[in-house]
């Protein structure tokens, strides 16, 4: 059977009989848009976080666009993020009319480089939003004394870090606001589209809950400001309160995973495992590897039936939609270094043992170790 970098069907099987209650359980109840299992979940999901507020959206790019917009980010203004992330954190930015402005990251977790946000910042700055790359959190204290010192507004991308914590918070809780996505792969992944945004401010939830429904106040009532059609889906909403309760375990079950390649995998002195920053508990939603001949290892390992993926192989400053930005080859070198040379293994809490010992002997064996 192929190996790929992640694949549900056997969480689903192990599952199944709760999804297929979830869905039964909205069917049943009456209520198709916005009802019991979309506010369940918003309280539930606020209360893992230990803040008041939560509102669920269609998709996580939405939950960023939304984020940012609650927050007052708009036209004419900067926000400053990275270009090593999945697009859609870009895309939100130029979504609601703003500029990204792009810090390196460090080499050693591929993470926001915080020592080069001072230098970024201009007068149009208004935003600073972090992206928790890979499963583990960008360090907060210095960019949160940035924020504070110039007046932004801090908006947390937790697309891959559910459950991440830093320095015993967790990720998501630091900032103004953060934006969650719950797509099928996340470390906690819908059966579909899914997004949330958290807050600890009343006034960012109560823009968060306008936005999602046209801008309005009450249901087909007034239009005060456009908003979106951005809502989460009830199926989804009732699916991810019961995965939720499974998540610190689909956790712990990521770090096994991670500790399994550490094993098989650390003596190679070429390829570069994930390296856990300071203050940091890791959730390996992607595990990460790097080696100088990414490429050739990819290639060799699909005749071990073992397809890998790259997060990620193009730069976000590198792509053709953002050229206006007008960044040059050699801009972030540090990015640009690694969008060469990083790759990722299987890495999903039910990745059986034996698969997992498949894919180790396989690079071990391409590597000639």
């Amino acid at each position: 059977m192929p190996t790929y970098v992640w694949n549900y069907l056997t969480e689903y099987q192990q599952e199944r009989a709760d999804i297929l209650d979830a869905v039964e359980t909205v069917f049943e109840s009456g209520q198709l848009v916005l009802g019991n299992s979309v506010a369940s979940f918003e309280a539930e999901f606020a209360g893992y976080h230990g803040v008041p507020h939560c509102v669920g959206v269609d998709n996580g790019t939405n939950a960023i666009v939304l984020g940012l917009q609650a927050l007052g980010i708009g036209p004419g203004d900067e926000v400053i993020t990275v270009s090593n992330t999945a697009a859609p954190t870009v895309v939100a930015i130029d979504a609601v009319g703003a500029t990204p402005v792009f810090v390196d990251v460090r080499a050693e977790d591929y993470l926001m480089d915080t020592t080069r946000i001072e230098a970024a910042i201009t007068s149009r700055t208004r935003c600073l939003l972090p992206v928790h790359l890979y499963g583990q959190c960008v360090e907060m204290a210095p960019l949160l004394e940035l924020a504070g010192e110039h007046g932004l507004r801090v908006l947390e991308d937790c697309a891959q870090a559910h459950g991440a914590r830093h320095h015993g918070r967790l990720a998501g809780t630091m900032g103004d606001a953060a934006a969650f996505s719950f797509y099928p792969t996340k470390v906690l992944g819908a059966y579909g589209d899914g997004g949330a945004t958290i807050s600890s401010d009343p006034r960012v939830e109560a823009n968060l809950r306008r936005l999602r429904y046209y801008g309005m106040e009450e249901r087909y009532y007034v239009v005060d400001t456009p908003g979106h059609n951005s809502r989460l889906d009830e199926v989804q909403a009732e699916i991810l309160r019961r995965k939720l309760r499974r998540l610190d375990a689909y956790i712990e079950g990521r770090r096994a995973v991670a500790r399994r390649y550490q094993e098989g995998l650390g003596d190679i002195s070429d390829l570069v495992l994930p390296s856990l920053a300071a203050g940091n508990d890791h959730v390996y939603y992607v595990y990460v590897a790097r080696h100088p001949e990414r490429d050739r290892i990819i290639e060799a390992l699909k005749a071990y039936d073992i397809h890998l993926n790259v997060s990620y192989r193009w730069p976000v400053h590198t792509m053709t939609g953002f050229a206006h930005l007008g960044y040059e080859k050699g801009a972030l070198p540090v990015t640009e270094r690694l969008a060469d040379e990083i790759f990722s293994l299987p890495m999903y809490p039910s990745l059986p043992a034996e698969t997992q010992d498949k894919v180790i002997s396989a690079v071990r064996s391409v590597l000639d170790v």
